[in-house]
């Protein structure tokens, strides 16, 4: 049997925090979150997530430094990262990070199912 697949959420908004996370357990997955973003490499190190969901607004360092912090490291390159933000510009800013995917706020649940159906099957 496979283990859980574990996705970790970078938000400092709770409410958003809560609705991704009851959507993915019911998904089937292990969910993590952190509210702050400047300690990325650590988290990612402990959890060992097998996608990540990063807004952009967060604290410390924001989302694209440390989605960039995350993607010029060979030992987590590979993890999936989908920008979560309410940013009229979001693709802009998930190409300039790095990002592999983005998904706008508000977004449809339905929607939040299917990007993260697409990265971790």
């Amino acid at each position: 049997m496979s283990k859980t697949k574990t996705v970790l959420i970078f938000d400092d908004d709770t409410i958003i925090l809560e609705v991704i996370t009851v959507v993915l357990i019911d998904l089937g997955l292990n969910v993590e979150v952190s509210e702050t973003s400047h300690d990325i490499i650590p988290r990612v190190e402990s959890s060992k997530p097998d996608l990540i969901l990063m807004d952009n607004w967060i604290p410390n360092i924001g989302g694209v430094e440390a989605t960039r912090l995350l993607k010029a490291d060979a030992r987590f390159n590979h993890i999936p990262v989908i920008y979560v933000s309410a940013n009229n510009d979001i693709q802009s800013l998930a190409d300039r990070a790095g990002a592999d995917d983005f998904l706008s706020k508000p977004f449809d649940l339905e929607d939040l199912e299917n990007i993260v159906n697409k990265y971790i099957t």
